[in-house]
């Protein structure tokens, strides 16, 4: 899986006062960073297992622990315990200490140990929108894909038939498991911060934490390595809850997405501290100018009335403050008729106008 491999367990040698490892038939030192790593391989246990002595359990959300249950219980789960039972018998806390993985997961306040920078660049060095969350990881998942589909590009294909069908710029399932395994298997003792940079035609993906130096990319590609989450505790709950499988083969499916798609392979490198992943899309104009694609079987024939509105709705999604007049020329409809269109979603509850006509914006009723 992405981002989720740590070396093998290596019994460091200590030589006045210093580790080193034995490489080749020689010594190499240790860093801090190494040392620490070994020794929580040779327990076999990981960072997320440790408690956390800078909390306690009035940190954590027993709102969202129930949430979690159930949504077990909704999948075929048999969960009759309590929050703090359940925790308990998740082993995220312990003689009453919350470890360092009930924190990540269940945290009742945003944090900077969690951050995740999330930008919209026109060019390298133009951000035209920016977001940023600190929330416990298991809310970070929505909060990224959120961000990420708001400025991707997407195709609303009418073909005729009664439903109208969407296509992304990237494969929302690859970028989904991309996202997941970044903030699962993140290296959370740096302190770097996950950066995701969306770019008109590819988006890249930062996390800290690089591959070790057993591992290369080309070990990635093939297959040829044994994958150990670097969160052992955190990637087995995930796992129970479906979001993540454990035994690498994630990177497999990402490249078999864009296959599908006829879209370039995904890029994986080590960069800085951290590893990134680059996708990468066919040049498409910027999201601002062509909101939203539409593709006819007859040219000719007259968009429904359903489907200006569901059109008008992702327009919305995509530049909130898009203005009457976009929508009409996009649309090729009088401003009158778009007016009409929005007043009756107003009137359905569906889209809400915020502030003044020049600094205002629509908002999606959820």
């Amino acid at each position: 899986m992405i981002f989720s491999i740590q070396e093998f367990p290596v019994k460091p040698v200590a030589l006045r006062g210093k580790y080193y490892k034995r490489v080749a038939n020689s010594n190499h030192t240790l860093s801090t960073q190494e040392v620490v790593n070994l020794h929580l391989q040779s327990m076999n246990t990981s960072w997320d297992y440790h408690i956390n002595n800078q909390f306690s359990i009035k940190d954590l959300s027993f709102d969202k622990v129930q949430n979690v249950i159930e949504r077990l219980n909704s999948t075929g789960g048999h969960i009759t315990e309590d929050p703090l039972s359940f925790l308990i018998k998740c082993d995220l806390v312990r003689d009453g200490f919350i470890t360092n993985a009930a924190y990540l997961l269940f945290k009742n306040k945003d944090s900077v140990l969690t951050t995740i920078e999330l930008g919209r660049f026109q060019t390298d060095i133009i951000i035209k929108d920016s977001g940023r969350t600190k929330a416990d990881i298991l809310t970070q998942i929505e909060q990224v894909m959120d961000f990420v589909r708001k400025h991707i590009n997407k195709e609303i294909i009418f073909t005729g038939e009664p439903q109208s069908t969407q296509k992304w710029q990237y494969p929302l399932e690859a970028i989904r498991e991309i996202i997941i395994n970044m903030i699962v298997h993140r290296d959370y003792r740096s302190a770097s911060d996950s950066i995701i940079k969306i770019f008109n035609n590819k988006v890249e993906f930062y996390n800290p934490g690089r591959l070790p130096e057993s591992i290369t990319v080309e070990d990635l590609l093939s297959n040829n390595y044994k994958s150990t989450p670097r969160n052992k505790l955190i990637a087995d709950f995930c796992k129970s809850l479906g979001l993540i499988e454990k035994y690498g083969s994630g990177i497999r499916r990402i490249i078999d997405y864009f296959k599908t798609e006829n879209l370039p392979e995904p890029e994986f490198r080590n960069i800085s501290d951290g590893f990134m992943v680059t996708i990468l899309g066919k040049e498409k104009d910027d999201v601002t100018k062509d909101v939203t694609k539409i593709v006819t079987k007859d040219v000719t024939k007259d968009v429904t009335k359903e489907d200006r509105a569901e059109v008008i709705i992702e327009m919305i999604s995509k530049k909130p403050e898009i203005t009457v007049n976009a929508m009409a020329e996009s649309l090729n409809l009088t401003r009158r008729t778009v007016l009409r269109e929005l007043q009756q979603l107003i009137a359905q509850k569906r889209i809400n106008r915020k502030g003044g006509r020049k600094s205002g914006f629509w908002q999606i009723v959820q």
